[in-house]
């Protein structure tokens, strides 16, 4: 028996989200409906919203960044049951892929996904979910190695950062391009995501971290989240500020550098900031036309001389079942600080102002509370 629900969708290209009337059907085999309780505004959702869908159906169900209590669970699910309190993971590992069956699942390229669980009720539309999950919604229903099992003391208006922005910054720094003790690292960009790598680079025990922006604002937001030197990007060349602040003697540079803007000149500059041997990650979402240029000759910059490596980070190469509860842990142990990412509490109705708000505010997360 279908149950009813609200949702945030997008009803056309080039509308506004809005709210509507939404039934939720019970969950197939390996599936399970999670009433939702908290969902973190994510940029993705807006790019989604401004690429017109991004190639899915629309009506589309918003949201990825969720958390919430397991309400129901379908046939074969034997590691959930209802109360379980989850965070939802956009990237379960689909195990048939060529880097699941190399047992690499921490890079797999497929991931699990549910059925089309979700109508519109007004005219049965069966409605796309935001990468599988479409967590703005009072409820949804997600593949159940999707919905990740949180301590009971997690709570979950701070859990559900750790489904997206949380992990992938902090991901960066752990598994795509794990920062050594004693490293140098330079971060570009510095909302959710870069405000994440910052926590990472400091969790693995960097000795600089040095946080670049034109936003005044956010490079007070890195000093208090760990970062021990700033560069305002509006004021100064950025790559020659890093390279100054981080000469030794031997090269100025840092061993990890890290983008989190998804500006294609970020990435470039991300890479000229490399000391010797050392690896550029790019973690912001690129249009389809972004390119970079990337010189390679030149002595103290150039690719080839600096043998410098350039990564790409999706949702921190993460493994949820094993990360997720990590950086539970690491919050309630006061290693990981998801408090002060909480910008605002808003409603299902206050999806568009919490957009307008990414935009041209200084928020680094708005939380649905459900």
């Amino acid at each position: 028996m279908p149950i009813q629900g609200r949702a945030c969708i997008l009803e056309a290209p080039g509308e506004s989200a809005v709210v509507r009337e939404v039934e939720i059907d019970s969950p197939g085999p390996n599936e399970v409906l999670v009433r939702l309780v908290a969902s973190g505004v994510c940029h993705t959702d807006l790019t989604v919203k401004m690429l017109n869908g991004n190639g899915m159906p629309f009506p589309i169900v918003l949201g990825h960044e969720g958390a919430g209590i397991i309400e129901e669970v379908g046939e074969g699910v034997t590691d959930l049951a209802v109360g379980d309190p989850v965070v939802l993971a956009y990237r379960a590992p689909c195990e048939k892929c060529p880097a699941c069956r190399r047992g690499d699942p921490r890079r797999c390229y497929m991931a699990l996904r549910p059925q089309p669980r979700i109508r519109r009720k007004s005219d049965g539309a069966v409605c796309s979910q935001v990468l599988r999950c479409g967590t703005f919604s009072t409820h949804t229903v997600v593949h159940s190695k999707a919905a990740i099992k949180m301590p009971s003391e997690m709570p979950l208006d701070k859990a559900c950062l750790i489904a997206c922005g949380v992990i992938t910054g902090v991901g960066a720094a752990m598994n795509t391009a794990p920062v050594f003790e004693g490293a140098r690292v330079a971060v570009i960009g510095c909302g959710g995501v870069g405000l994440s790598v910052i926590q990472g680079a400091k969790l693995r025990h960097a000795r600089q971290i040095i946080a670049v922006d034109v936003n005044p604002v956010k490079l007070d937001w890195a000093r208090n989240f760990g970062a021990t030197h700033l560069v305002d990007a509006s004021k100064i060349d950025p790559v020659a500020e890093v390279r100054r602040l981080t000469e030794d003697g031997w090269d100025g540079g840092v061993e990890f550098a890290y983008e989190a803007t998804g500006i294609p000149a970020c990435t470039e500059q991300a890479v000229k900031m490399l000391s010797y041997g050392g690896t550029a990650t790019t973690i912001g979402f690129p249009a389809a036309t972004d390119a970079v240029n990337l010189n390679l000759g030149d002595f103290a910059t150039g690719v080839y001389w600096n043998k410098a490596a350039l990564r790409v980070c999706h949702c921190g190469d993460a493994l949820p079942s094993h990360d997720f509860p990590l950086m539970a842990q690491l919050y309630l142990e006061g290693k990981l600080n998801l408090d002060a990412m909480v910008t605002r509490k808003i409603t299902l109705d206050d999806v568009e102002d919490a957009f307008h708000e990414m935009e041209t505010g200084n928020v680094i997360r708005s939380v649905i509370m459900l």
